[in-house]
């Protein structure tokens, strides 16, 4: 599984469910993202396989992104992250079953609407990363 956030808005960009996750998934998740949200100057990442293969390296030299990796075993500074895999993990994976990878993908999308639009989060003044009020028509304003 991958999960994206905005370390600054603290918005899930994506959770992204496979059985297995390589570096071609990884850039399928990512390329999207760039199209809506724009090329972020970072992406912060574990030494995971997919993160070193020179394949999604060339990836982001090409689109202007300097990767920052953790050290290994040094999961506190991918803390952002860390603490929403947590939550995730306890809210949503601990709580279902899945027989499918497209039934947790499912699941996990209708929880994240919830917790990038309606629940609050202490880091931003109880505030949801995208309160309902910025959305109009399914269209995220100003998001």
């Amino acid at each position: 599984m991958l999960t994206v956030l905005d370390e600054y808005t603290r918005q899930v960009l994506a959770v992204t469910v496979r059985t297995r996750m390589r570096a071609d998934d990884v850039l399928e998740a990512l390329y999207p993202l760039l199209l809506r949200h724009g090329t972020p100057e970072y992406i912060r990442s574990d030494n995971g396989p997919e993160f070193i293969a020179q394949a999604m390296q060339d990836w982001l030299a090409r689109v202007g992104i300097k990767p920052i990796r953790i050290y290994p075993g040094s999961p506190w500074e991918n803390g952002y992250n860390e603490r929403f895999n947590g939550t995730l993990r306890r809210e949503v994976l601990n709580a279902e079953w899945f027989t499918t990878t497209k039934q947790a993908q499912i699941v996990i999308n209708q929880w994240l609407r919830q917790y990038n639009h309606i629940r609050p989060h202490q880091a931003l003044n109880m505030r949801p990363p995208i309160p309902e009020t910025l959305i109009r028509n399914g269209t995220e304003l100003g998001g």
